[in-house]
């Protein structure tokens, strides 16, 4: 307990040591093990992840120096991150009593357009097998997200079943199209399917530099672009997918969660697609949406919340309390500890009850975790 609430951490990352790989992985894919390699020989910066000889992230020399610069005073954070004991020490410093553990490194060797279906789904089995032996050393305090891969939408369906059998409730997915698909896309529906029969809530998360297409990145190099792009637009683009396409209206049952990308794009994007789109052609989604886009989401998602973001007072009502998530993106770059006391302070003007939903309550619910 912190402040009188209990906090769950409903989006934090691990960072995978390069070793899992070989160990993991099937052995008909461990010659194909990520590895570092210089690949910018005189430019800034460390060697870069490559699979094949070839790099797992799309990275200018601008770019790979900003990382690196960012990355170097939290060098000491990132490497505690690669054991659950360094998560166990940082949550307890900040008053966290559990957090759902999503990928870093996993979630870029499974966005690779170009990738063998094969190999990326084997790239997910082995994140989801290290995962599972990480999560035991804390059984209820480390929960794991299970990763997809999603270029070939049978094996989406293997894995996810095989997930929910470690029992966990909860998968991650990209919300950029993979090999001309988005989210949308009938292709998945055995997936979507899946999901809801098994009652299985679905994050979707983006990460800048996907080898993926990626808003922003046909038209900036640097980070400061691409960053400032991806995680916005992709879940705006993302979600409309989902609702475009029927997904929420044909599963009622399907939970969906958009992560780090905060919340303040959500009023504008369900205020868009309710006054304009839904008003104005609502002929073209007769077949597939009898209610306004904003209805289904607030039946089905939840956003994550950002402490610093804008006129909260206001924004999270018109959300609704039920429909917001907090999470640290702990060790990444642009967030540290502090964001929980940050968050303490900037929700004081929200009432204790929302509070109380954002930090623990309706985690605790989408992510089916003990009460």
């Amino acid at each position: 307990m912190r402040d009188g609430f209990r906090i769950i951490d409903g989006d934090r990352h691990v960072i995978e040591p390069i070793g899992l790989w070989r160990h993991y992985l099937a052995s008909e894919f461990r010659d194909q093990a990520p590895c570092y390699a210089d690949l910018q020989p005189g430019a800034d910066g460390p060697p870069e992840m490559c699979v094949n000889g070839a790099p797992v992230m799309r990275l200018s020399a601008s770019a790979r120096k900003a990382v690196a610069d960012a990355a170097y005073p939290r060098r000491e954070v990132l490497m505690a991150s690669q054991a659950p004991q360094g998560h166990l020490d940082s949550m307890d410093r900040c008053g966290i009593d559990a957090a759902v553990l999503f990928p870093t490194y996993g979630s870029y060797l499974v966005s690779i357009d170009t990738m063998a279906a094969d190999l990326a789904h084997a790239f997910a089995r082995a994140y989801n097998d290290w995962l599972r032996d990480f999560c035991s050393a804390a059984p209820g305090r480390l929960v794991g997200a299970g990763l997809i891969a999603r270029h070939d939408p049978a094996q989406m369906v293997a894995e996810a079943r095989r997930v929910a059998d470690f029992g966990w409730r909860t998968l991650v997915i990209r919300p950029n199209p993979v090999q001309g698909r988005t989210l949308g896309d009938a292709a998945y529906t055995p997936f979507w399917q899946l999901c809801e029969d098994l009652d299985l809530a679905v994050a979707v998360h983006e990460g800048t530099h996907a080898l993926l297409p990626s808003s922003g990145a046909d038209r900036f190099e640097s980070r400061f672009g691409m960053h400032a792009c991806s995680h916005p637009m992709e879940q705006m683009m993302a979600s409309l997918s989902l609702l475009e396409g029927g997904v929420l209206a044909r599963h009622p049952r399907l939970r969906v969660a958009f992560l780090e990308a905060g919340c303040s794009w959500l009023p504008y994007w369900l205020w868009r697609l309710d006054e304009v789109e839904y008003k104005y052609l609502q002929d073209e989604v007769a077949g597939r949406l009898a209610m306004k886009p904003s209805a289904y989401f607030r039946r089905q998602c939840l956003v994550g919340i950002e402490p610093g973001e804008p006129m909260l007072a206001q924004v999270v009502p018109w959300i609704g309390a039920d429909n917001i998530v907090f999470g640290t993106d702990f060790p990444h770059l642009d967030h540290d500890e502090g964001i929980v006391d940050e968050g303490l302070a900037a929700w004081r003007e929200l009432p204790t009850g929302t509070v109380r939903k954002l930090l623990c309550d309706n985690a605790v619910r989408f992510y089916r975790l003990g009460g």
